[in-house]
């Protein structure tokens, strides 16, 4: 049979035809922006998991990790407050911070500072916002729904943990966890607990990757292939370096070192710049793999409609640039980085980042009939010439442009209050962290790894099982 005359080709060829979600798309779970009239503070109530709320139900907010993102991107946010003291975005959650956390007091003050004048500029009614130095106080407070994380990578696990067994909501800054048995960890308190997770990759929120899903779920591009995308910047003093260390004001004796360090294995005196620029060294991040890449792998692998565990991950990299230009003694971690990875449906991706060049691959997801071309907010499928007469084209736009935290929070919320998967839930966040935690074994250990979804084991090509790496495997660990 002719495949144009194929009924089945035919339904698929309707399914494809219909552009009306262009322009129009909606990202599932993501709440339109309504009017800024203050909603009365209403008797608190238990939120069980599984419970759907209404839309009068104000939702209580706690931060932690209130310095750098944790205050510009989750703080303010939430408050709805710029620094000009304008409002921040079009959203109204309907939700109030309550509750700030830090181990430097200076943070805590400024966020519970912010957060009143949020309360007092809106009308919100008479609270108070708490300040605590233990994530473990913060998450005494009963009244407390939702728990943001900002903290160093090595933090996020602990922090995360606790909150769902408190019977919190989580919103965890990227990358989900420092290693990998962490992310596990994770994975098996949300799945235990039901608590709601939302990975902090505001891209997962973009309507284009949602788009290309439900094209690839549909069969619009045939079997997947290969996929590819990348985070480039071109930083010549050095990424991170623009963190201010502030010396003088950030001391052994305004915080703590120890605790700051928590399950670190390599114990430094106190460093401002450790605590500052941390994401440059190898005790507490992996650099371009857990911060800009993390933007990465989480909407690719969405993208594909049925996001998988990788079945072999290969990394390579260098800071030869930096090295030369900085000094060994900058940074532990890489400034330039490829992964690649293969997965069971045998769809394998590219993904590439670096610091010291800032042209990066097209954003392009290959199947064996068609081809995805993304762009900033658009999408275009193109036949593969021996599968013209079954693939039509499909050029759309508009499709939720643009990088919007406040949109990935306002997800998070709806979901809660709906009892529905966000858009970077905990099934999509731990298949992304395997990727980057065993791209990190790779280069750190010059292995391809080979894993096993079902039993979590990690082997090299020769089949020898691997530990993942934690705190102590390594010396910068």
């Amino acid at each position: 049979m002719n495949a144009s005359n194929d009924p089945a080709s035919e339904s698929r060829r309707e399914f494809l035809k219909k552009g009306a979600l262009a322009a129009t798309a909606v990202v599932a779970g993501v709440a339109p922006a309504v009017g800024r009239t203050a909603t009365p503070a209403r008797p608190r109530r238990a939120f069980a998991p599984g419970s759907v709320l209404g839309a009068n139900d104000r939702l209580h907010v706690g931060f932690v990790g209130v310095g750098g993102q944790g205050f510009n991107a989750h703080v303010r946010t939430v408050a709805n407050i710029g620094g000009n003291g304008q409002s921040f975005h079009e959203f109204d959650y309907n939700a109030v911070g309550i509750a700030s956390c830090d181990l430097y007091k200076g943070f805590r003050e400024r966020t519970r500072d912010l957060l009143l004048q949020a309360r007092d500029q809106r009308g919100l009614g008479s609270y108070d916002v708490t300040m605590h130095e233990d994530h473990r106080q913060l998450l005494e407070n009963k009244d407390i729904d939702v728990v943001f994380i900002g903290t160093v990578d090595h933090w996020h696990a602990q922090i995360a943990i606790d909150a769902m067994e408190a019977g919190k909501h989580v919103y965890c800054e990227k990358p989900m966890t420092r290693y990998l048995d962490e992310a596990f960890a994770i994975h098996d308190a949300a799945k235990r607990t039901g608590m709601k997770f939302q990975i902090g990759s505001q891209y997962t929120t973009e309507g284009k990757w949602h788009r290309a899903a439900e094209l690839i779920r549909a069969g619009g591009i045939g079997p997947l292939v290969v996929a590819q995308h990348s985070y480039m910047r071109n930083s010549p003093d050095g990424e991170w370096n623009y963190y201010d260390p502030m010396e003088g004001q950030v001391t052994p004796e305004t915080l703590d070192w120890d605790k700051w360090l928590g399950k670190v294995n390599r114990r430094i005196p106190f460093n401002n710049h450790h605590w500052a620029r941390w994401r440059k060294y190898y005790p507490y991040c992996c650099g371009i793999l857990g911060d800009l890449l993390a933007h990465v792998i989480h909407p690719l692998i969405l993208a594909t409609g049925n996001p998988e565990f990788p079945r072999r991950v290969a990394c390579l990299g260098n800071r030869q640039i930096t090295v030369a230009q900085l000094g060994e003694e900058d940074r532990d971690v890489n400034d330039q980085t490829q992964v690649l990875a293969d997965f069971p449906s045998g769809l394998g991706i590219v993904v590439m980042g670096a610091t010291v060049n800032e042209q990066g691959l097209g954003t392009v997801i290959r199947g064996q009939e068609g081809t995805i071309y993304l762009g900033s907010d658009s999408l275009e499928l193109r036949p593969e010439r021996p599968f013209a007469d079954l693939v039509d084209q499909v050029q759309e736009s508009n499709l939720r442009p643009g990088v919007s935290i406040p949109e990935h929070v306002a997800n998070l919320f709806d979901s809660i209050r709906n009892d529905k998967q966000p858009n970077g839930n905990i099934d999509l966040a731990v298949r992304a962290q395997t990727i980057i935690s065993l791209a990190e074994m790779s280069e750190r250990l010059g292995e391809m790894l080979h894993f096993d979804e079902a039993t979590r084991k990690i082997t090299t090509g020769s089949g020898r099982e691997l530990a993942p790496i934690t705190y102590g495997t390594l010396e910068l660990s």
